[in-house]
């Protein structure tokens, strides 16, 4: 059973910095995606990055060159640090996982609960 659990959210100032980070357990031996998503109030939820069980890295335009992704294969551990974030960035953050042979956006099976991110200006 696949368990996803995000922490580090938290309130800044724009032009600061956060680091996210997605305990994951149970997932799959190969071929899995990890990927951050995020839902700002009154929108839908939109593909941050992925990175594959091979280390292909995937950014939104939006927030290419900004956040950046990494995987800790031992311990199981998704991070994103945010930097230079913006108040277009305030949003409830998921971590999420699947297995398919492209990542990036799209469909994926398993969420955790959310991170809040609140930027201000």
């Amino acid at each position: 059973q696949v368990r996803l659990v995000e922490s580090g959210g938290g309130s800044v100032q724009a032009g600061g910095s956060l680091r996210l980070s997605c305990a994951a357990s149970g997932l799959a031996e190969e071929d899995y995606c990890l990927a951050w998503f995020r839902q700002a109030p009154g929108k839908g939820r939109e593909f941050v990055s992925s990175v594959s069980f091979t280390g292909k890295i995937e950014y939104a335009a939006s927030v290419k060159g900004r956040f950046t992704i990494s995987k800790d294969n031992a311990k199981s551990t998704l991070t994103l640090q945010m930097n230079s974030l913006k108040p277009a960035d305030t949003a409830m953050y998921y971590c999420a996982t699947t297995v398919k042979e492209y990542c990036g956006g799209g469909y994926y099976e398993d969420w955790g609960q959310g991170t809040q991110v609140t930027v201000s200006s």
